[in-house]
């Protein structure tokens, strides 16, 4: 018994896992092939209807956390994956739940049998009720089988109606904003006439970074890490960057492009921490349209440079800085004409223990 149940185990997981990276691989590679900009995790939950943490498990084949059909198919049809891969990744579904199912029934059976031989509080079922119940299952058996052939594809209509439906919904609250961007900013917003936006990339350098640097610095430290926010991209926020992508199961490349920055932003507005006031302040101090004070204070100013910026920038100006806003900002910085006064007495560089 134990053998047979650890080999279901085993083909449980081999499905689950094997579906995993398909699926994985399905995001790692959309708007590869279409020219376009893969979405991030965060919109592309929103449009199939589940919350950010589930996605990530159904995408981690180290989590066995085993996709809905459902699920299954919106990835395949929002991620424009090749459509021969469809039908395979049906059948790893089905496969591990499936086997997942035959694992909670045998686990299930031995805690029964557990409980009839006196280690629980159950009894056992008596021979003759087993065996009239044996009698009745092979006389409705053929009935039994032939329920199944037209329940089954009456359940799979039900379920695509489902799934389709829901889809309407959730592509239905994400309109307004699929107008000015792709996918949870991933390709950017974009004013009228403009080509969408991309994330700028940085990596470790001598240069000043000016600031798109700073601003990272600020938001390293509102995840917890201890950076000098000088601009200088040096080794202090290069390991900082590559140990916010090991947790966050980013490559570990230590620059930050396309598939950090989105992880590593935040919403930002009144209720909004000190460090991550100042990285939005950083970046509207340095977009053209007159000065904002970096005091760590979202302020009334603060909020009302912001909203100009959304508005001429193709944005909603709703005075929160989101993903595409925080794209925005960083695409259109400009270079400065002078250090700024809080840049040129940065401080000393806190220590890791402090």
């Amino acid at each position: 018994m134990e053998q047979g149940r650890d080999g279901g185990r085993d083909r449980q997981q081999g499905a689950a896992e094997e579906l995993a990276r398909l699926l994985r691989r399905w995001w790692e590679e959309a708007g590869g092939s279409t020219g376009g900009t893969r979405p991030t995790q965060q919109a592309l939950a929103a449009r199939l209807g589940i919350d950010q943490t589930t996605l990530s498990r159904y995408l981690n084949p180290k989590h066995l956390s085993t996709a809905p059909l459902r699920v299954v198919e919106m990835l395949h049809a929002q991620l424009r994956a090749p459509a021969a891969e469809l039908d395979r990744a049906r059948a790893l579904c089905r496969a591990a739940l499936r086997e997942n199912g035959r694992q909670r029934t045998v686990e299930g059976a031995e805690e029964d049998s557990v409980r009839a031989d006196g280690g629980g509080h159950g009894s056992p079922v008596p021979d003759a009720d087993r065996d009239e119940r044996s009698a009745a299952d092979g006389a409705d058996g053929s009935g039994r089988r032939q329920r199944a052939r037209w329940l089954r594809p009456v359940l799979l209509a039900a379920a695509l109606v489902l799934a389709f439906t829901a889809g309407m919904v959730v592509d239905g609250r994400l309109s307004a904003r699929e107008h000015r961007a792709t996918a949870g900013g991933a390709a950017g917003a974009v004013a009228a006439g403009r080509a969408p936006y991309e994330w700028p990339l940085l990596r470790m350098g001598e240069e000043d970074q000016f600031g798109r640097a700073r601003a990272l610095q600020h938001l390293l430290n509102a995840h917890g890490y201890k950076v000098r926010t000088d601009g200088f991209f040096r080794e202090d926020t290069r390991d900082a960057v590559m140990d916010f992508q090991l947790r966050n199961e980013l490559p570990v490349d230590g620059k930050v492009g396309a598939l950090t920055w989105p992880e590593l932003v935040k919403v930002v507005g009144h209720e909004s921490k000190a460090s991550e006031v100042r990285a939005v302040q950083e970046l509207l101090n340095n977009v053209g349209q007159g000065g904002t004070a970096v005091s760590g204070r979202f302020t009334a100013a603060t909020a009302q440079d912001l909203r100009f910026f959304q508005s001429t920038h193709g944005l909603a100006a709703t005075g929160r800085v989101t993903v595409d806003t925080w794209l925005a900002l960083l695409v259109e910085q400009l270079p400065p004409v002078k250090a700024p006064d809080y840049q040129r007495n940065p401080g000393p560089l806190p220590s890791a223990s402090a």
